[in-house]
């Protein structure tokens, strides 16, 4: 038995019923509270790895508000969340090659591939029977996980917060940046403008964006996160001067402000990370030809826009969800030379989880939540920490 965080339905819905289903005014910390885990036994296939640290991912947050799908109730009651990890390898199946006892892992949140290696469902989320890597220790499928590049020249909290959302952000700029092409040929515009809004995953596709050239611009109301990513020249705009889109003279401002950045072009490429009104903001200021790809799910799993406007902007959107098992391996290639998150400035104790994860609900983190899990680390680790 171990220590790891559990949602129950019981849970959810007192707290749904504590704010009278205001979800702006629900205590995450309230949901997500610390339990108890039966590990099952080390398979042929499987890893023991224990937890070193976390990440506070968004997908948390959906389970505990129930607001696109009560994920707890679905799942009979009870989920462990957690898809986002960095651990110790304890002990191997006799069938397992690529891990030994001793080497580090970081995990990928595939829960079952299609056949082409897209995933089915999440693990820890819709996945049936999984239980997630917001615990002390972890039994996972070789399969899940991939060797932790500690000499990338990150630290080891700057590898904690990727997991999940380098896989994600080089999912999203492929499949984006592919899909301009088809439309716009690089001899018709080499370089393109793209747009990332708020987040983590944001700021790593505007990374690789930069990376290869292109025109890259945050719009965050975090003064902290745009400075971090300035500093890599990539341009920030303050989505709090446009009141987060409140209204559509707001978005109207906004797309006014984007032309004069872009010399009145627009964005080619956008990503729309947060829900609500920044999807009308994305695609207001989208170019000729423009692509906007989102990931994730809005306030509902329902959106509503001008398809004729869109068809006569031949603007294309594309909703994505996450990489396929190679793409993960490749992303985590990429960390250190083009991935460098910002992290929020307090890396939060094992026991601070539920006030790390309701922090990341109000939007007042500096960068990407952090959660320590172990307290000592492998000499590997705490030379980088």
């Amino acid at each position: 038995m171990v220590k790891a965080y559990a949602i129950t339905a019981d849970a959810v819905a007192a707290e749904r019923a504590r704010v009278n289903d205001d979800l702006d005014k629900v205590d995450i910390s309230r949901v997500v509270a610390l339990d108890t885990l039966e590990l099952p036994e080390v398979g042929p296939t499987d890893v023991h790895l224990r937890i070193l640290a976390v990440s506070a991912e968004h997908n948390v947050d959906h389970a505990a508000l129930a607001d696109t799908v009560n994920i707890t109730q679905l799942r009979g009651g009870k989920i462990y969340p957690g898809n986002s990890a960095v651990g110790e390898v304890l002990a191997v199946g006799r069938e397992v090659t690529r891990f030994k006892p001793g080497d580090i892992a970081v995990t990928h949140c595939i829960g079952e591939p299609d056949p082409y290696g897209y995933p089915l469902r999440i693990w820890a989320y819709d996945q049936p029977e999984s239980t997630g890597w917001y615990g002390e220790e972890a039994v996972v499928g070789e399969w899940q996980l991939i060797a932790a590049p500690l000499d990338c020249g990150l630290s080891f909290w700057e590898i904690a917060a990727l997991p999940l959302r380098a896989p994600t952000a080089y999912h999203l700029w492929r499949r984006a940046y592919g899909i301009y092409r088809v439309k716009v040929p690089r001899e018709h515009r080499a370089t393109i403008n793209v747009l990332g809004f708020g987040g983590g995953v944001s700021e790593l596709f505007l990374m690789l964006a930069k990376h290869e050239g292109h025109n890259a611009y945050f719009c965050s109301g975090s003064p902290e996160r745009r400075a971090a990513l300035e500093e890599l020249g990539i341009t920030g705009i303050d989505q709090k001067a446009f009141n987060r889109f409140a209204s559509r003279d707001d978005v109207k401002a906004f797309s006014g402000q984007v032309k004069k950045l872009t010399g009145g072009v627009g964005m080619h490429v956008v990503c729309d990370m947060l829900r609500g009104p920044v999807f009308p903001a994305g695609v207001a200021c989208a170019a000729r030809e423009g692509v906007n790809v989102s990931a994730g799910w809005q306030l509902s799993k329902s959106i509503q826009y001008d398809s004729a406007g869109a068809s006569v902007k031949q603007l294309t959107l594309d909703h994505t969800h996450y990489e396929t098992l190679i793409g993960c391996t490749a992303a985590t290639e990429l960390y250190g030379t083009v991935f460098k998150p910002t992290i929020h400035k307090e890396i939060y104790a094992f026991e601070d989880l539920p006030r790390a994860m309701h922090e990341m609900h109000l939007n007042t983190q500096t960068g990407i939540p952090i959660i320590r899990v172990a307290n000592d680390l492998p000499a590997s680790v705490a030379a980088i920490a």
